[in-house]
C-alpha cells in the first residue's frame, strides 16, 4: 500500500502511537502477573518503523563526494525538526558526505549515533533493520537507485519511479520524497505496509 501526502503533524504523530500505547499501559499500576505478562508481550508485538529518504540537495564542491548545497542544508534542518518528536531510535546511512549530512542534524538533536552501510549489501541492511527490537523506529539515508531499492528489499513497493541505466531510481531533482515502511511483528499476520510522503520545500 503507497500513498503520497503531504506529512502534517498528525502523520508524524502516527509514527509514535503504538510506542504512546504500549508506554500508555505501562505506566499504569500492574494488580497481577497475568497483567504484567500482557504488557510484556504488547511491548514485543510492536512494530518495527523504517523512514527512508534520499540524500538532500547535493552541492558541486566535488564531483566524486559532493557535500550538501545551501539548499540541501535547509532541507537537512527540515527533516531534523519534522522527525525530532517521532521517537527515532537508530539512524543509518551511506559513507558518503551528502548522506551523512543530511542525517547530522537529526543525529545532533537526538545524540544518536550514525550507522553506515553499503549501498551495495541492500539485502543486509533491510534483514537488519528488520530485527532492530520491537517498536524501533529507523531513519535510513540513501541514494535516488539505494532508497526505492531499500524499500522494495523490505517488502513494500515504490510507484512513479525513473529508469536510469536499466534501474528504476528517483528522478534526478526529486528530494522530498520519504518512504514510511512499517515492519510488522515476525508472530503477527499482516503485512509489511508503506506511506509516501512528502517534506522540505
Amino acid at each position: 500500500m503507497n500513498i503520497r501526502m503531504t506529512l502534517s503533524a498528525l502523520a508524524l504523530a502516527s509514527l509514535s502511537t503504538a510506542s504512546a500505547l504500549v508506554f500508555g499501559v505501562a505506566d499504569q499500576s500492574l494488580d497481577s502477573p497475568k497483567q504484567t505478562a500482557e504488557v510484556g508481550l504488547a511491548v514485543d508485538m510492536r512494530p518495527i518503523t523504517v523512514i527512508a529518504v534520499r540524500h538532500a540537495e547535493k552541492g558541486d564542491d566535488d564531483p566524486r563526494d559532493p557535500g550538501l548545497s545551501a539548499a540541501g542544508e535547509l532541507r537537512s534542518q527540515q527533516l531534523a525538526a519534522m522527525l525530532l518528536p517521532s521517537g527515532v531510535t537508530h539512524i543509518f546511512s551511506t559513507g558518503y558526505r551528502r548522506t551523512q549530512s543530511t542525517v547530522a542534524p537529526l543525529a545532533t538533536a537526538t545524540g544518536i549515533e550514525i550507522v553506515t552501510y553499503d549501498p551495495s549489501e541492500l539485502g543486509a541492511l533491510a534483514a537488519t533493520l528488520a530485527a532492530l527490537p520491537a517498536g524501533s523506529i529507523a531513519v535510513v539515508s540513501g541514494h535516488s537507485n539505494t532508497t526505492p531499492g531499500m524499500v522494495v528489499a523490505l517488502g513494500a513497493s515504490v510507484s512513479n519511479l525513473t529508469t536510469f541505466r536499466g534501474m528504476d531510481v528517483l528522478a534526478e531533482t526529486e528530494y522530498s520524497r520519504l518512504f514510511l515502511v512499517t515492519i510488522p511483528h515476525a508472530k503477527s499476520k499482516s503485512p509489511v505496509t508503506s506511506l509516501e510522503l512528502s517534506y522540505g520545500e
